[in-house]
């Protein structure tokens, strides 16, 4: 059977609408719909009822789901059993959003490398969305992110405390920021959180889902956006970044998402290991918006020793 049949259809079943599935598969509605007319064919039995609504599961559709996701588990296993390197008898690929790679996912990397140094680890880079669908195929068996997706098969758990504060690239910036404001997606609950508590800043020409890749549009122009306190930690010390006076700040918490699935022994050193660095990172989160508080008012004449490890 052709897996990007398999792949289709799981697509179709998560977003139920075949214009969203053409979307997040990069082809067309028509290649899509004939996928799963070949799919349906195959099987002898409709997969879905398609209406202006969009695509529910029949029930045969439903039935069809859970050997769909075993059969792309396997697939996937299958590609990456061949492709375990020489010197290495066991595998796994875990992904994160940009933003948690440097203090988090790098550390991890090597914490299961420490504990069983004949597992081969993969990285893949990916947003929310990218994690989610790598996850339910079976490309990645756990993945770090700020806003989890439940599906079947999926188990979330907190990673990671963070905070997002208002910063902007100039200093002495007040909330009245008008057109600098650039607006980056947190997610539908700190979007809520912002119209109740700022919602002058609702209304920004600029908007972007790049994540922490934002900071690095800030720092080069006048702006200001909200930003992880551990993303901008370095601007700061470099002077490229400058707190907000008075603006509030919003719990962001990252999260962990793992296949339900995964070989138990790899899953103990996975959690072990994700265990061991996310209770370093606390500690260093501990202290880190009050360092930013001493970074902001930084004078090298009161504190001329200030240093940062």
């Amino acid at each position: 059977m052709d897996i990007t049949l398999i792949k289709t259809f799981i697509e179709v079943a998560n977003t139920g609408s075949f214009v969203a599935a053409c979307d997040r598969l990069f082809v067309t509605q028509s290649a899509v719909s004939l996928r799963i007319q070949r799919l349906e064919d195959s099987l002898g039995h409709p997969l879905f009822t398609r209406s202006k609504a969009g695509a529910i599961l029949t029930p045969a559709g439903e039935q069809f789901e859970r050997y769909a996701l075993s059969l792309l588990r396997l697939w996937q296993e299958a590609r990456q059993q061949i492709a375990i390197p020489e010197g290495y008898s066991r595998a796994i690929t875990i992904g994160a959003q940009y933003s948690l790679w440097p203090r988090l996912g790098f550390r991890w990397l090597d914490e299961m490398q420490m504990q069983m140094p004949e597992l081969s680890v993969h990285a893949e880079l990916g947003m929310t969305d990218r994690m989610t669908r790598f996850l339910v195929e079976g490309v990645v068996q756990a993945a770090l992110m700020y806003t989890p997706q439940l599906r079947p098969g999926l188990i979330a758990e907190p990673a990671l405390d963070d905070e997002l504060i208002l910063v902007a690239s100039y200093p002495d910036a007040t909330m009245d920021l008008g057109q600098h404001y650039v607006s980056v997606d947190w997610g539908p609950e700190f979007t809520h959180a912002l119209a109740l508590n700022l919602p002058h800043l609702t209304d920004s020409g600029r908007s972007m889902a790049l994540g922490a890749m934002a900071a690095d549009y800030i720092v080069n122009r006048k702006a200001a956006a909200y930003l992880p306190a551990r993303t901008v930690k370095r601007y700061m010390e470099q002077n490229k970044l400058h707190l907000v006076a008075d603006a509030p700040r919003f719990p962001y918490p990252s999260w962990v998402v793992w296949r339900d699935d995964i070989e138990p022994d790899i899953a103990a050193v996975a959690k072990s290991a994700l265990k061991k660095v996310t209770q370093a990172a606390e500690k260093e989160q501990e202290n880190i918006v009050s360092d930013l508080e001493i970074v902001e008012h930084y004078d090298p004449a009161l504190f001329p020793a200030i240093t940062n490890d």
